[in-house]
């Protein structure tokens, strides 16, 4: 991302929107899939360019969007035309910038199917927040979308979206510019370690998956890639504010019928005096994972919401008054 020109990027993303550019992102293995296809060897239109990242001749991009290429610094001349060396992606009326395909790098910035069902999960559950919102924290926040969705929606609440990817902060502040949200800022942080005070929103979009790469987009840490979410919560529960909530979108390895990562959020919560409601969104996701050996044993990998509240200062002394001997 060095060689790359932000504010360059930044004209890029508004002038694909003037050019009323959409394009809705699915799996790397639809996304192969669909390039593979006799006939889409090479780009035609703008979709193809930016969406399928298909290798494109430069009179498929009219002279004013190649210019802006150039100066980004996101062309890769090829033996025979160009291909972009980032994909754009659209969600509701705002436009995000990501990696190329394939996301093969260690620091890959990924936007795909489960961005789409975390905003959408999100946007659902903030009407039934308990209380106004001052302060909110995305959590891996990747592309930005996270804290760039609630900046909007929250625009009296102060909105920040942390990753340890120095190319994913880099994308997400271009992203927030681009789609008029500056409000929403970004920094370097491993979970919150490296941001002070208590939080009324924590939400979170991690990765979920056992990478035997380990790219920083996909690796969820533990046998079944379910660390990292624990870990969230787990952090999330030290630091939401009195009446605060969790919200975390997440995969999690069925079991013989079994959820552990259910199990291991119900012995966290509980200690802490919080509650929890647990929502599976689609029971069966990323089948191919089967395959591999981490999921040997594995029935399914199922989506999930989980929405965790931090009782009120009320509630809590109520619960620790309940608890005394």
């Amino acid at each position: 991302m060095e060689k790359h020109l932000p504010a360059s990027l930044e004209k890029l993303l508004r002038a694909l929107r003037d050019r009323e550019y959409r394009f809705v992102t699915t799996t790397p293995a639809t996304h192969q899939l669909v390039n593979q296809r006799a006939g889409n060897a090479w780009a035609r239109h703008l979709r193809d360019v930016f969406g399928w990242n298909r290798p494109f001749m430069p009179e498929t991009v009219d002279a004013a969007l190649f210019a802006l290429m150039q100066e980004a610094g996101i062309l890769r001349p090829l033996a025979q035309g160009w291909q972009s060396l980032v994909r754009v992606s659209s969600l509701q009326d705002k436009l995000f910038l990501h990696s190329g395909f394939p996301t093969d790098t260690a620091d890959a910035v990924f936007f795909g199917p489960d961005t789409y069902r975390f905003i959408n999960a999100l946007y659902s559950s903030l009407s039934s927040l308990p209380g106004k919102v001052q302060r909110c924290v995305d959590i891996g926040t990747g592309t930005g979308a996270g804290a760039i969705f609630l900046a909007e929606a929250l625009p009296y609440a102060e909105s920040i979206g942390v990753d340890i990817n120095p190319q994913a902060l880099s994308f997400a502040a271009i992203n927030a510019q681009a789609n008029d949200l500056p409000t929403a800022r970004f920094q370097y942080s491993d979970l919150l370690h490296d941001l002070p005070g208590e939080f009324d929103l924590i939400v979170a979009n991690p990765p979920y998956l056992v990478d035997p790469s380990a790219r920083a987009y996909r690796h969820g840490k533990g046998p079944l890639g379910a660390q990292l979410s624990l870990d969230i919560v787990e952090s999330a529960l030290t630091r939401l504010a009195p009446g605060g909530s969790l919200m975390l979108y997440t995969g999690v390895a069925i079991m013989e019928g079994h959820d552990p990562f259910l199990e291991a959020v119900k012995h966290k919560t509980a200690p802490a005096g919080c509650t929890y409601q647990y929502t599976e969104l689609e029971p069966d996701i990323f089948g191919e994972e089967l395959i591999t050996p981490a999921y040997a044993n594995a029935d399914r990998i199922a989506a999930v919401w989980l929405v965790v509240n931090r009782p009120t200062v009320a509630g809590d002394t109520l619960l620790q008054l309940i608890s005394k001997p």
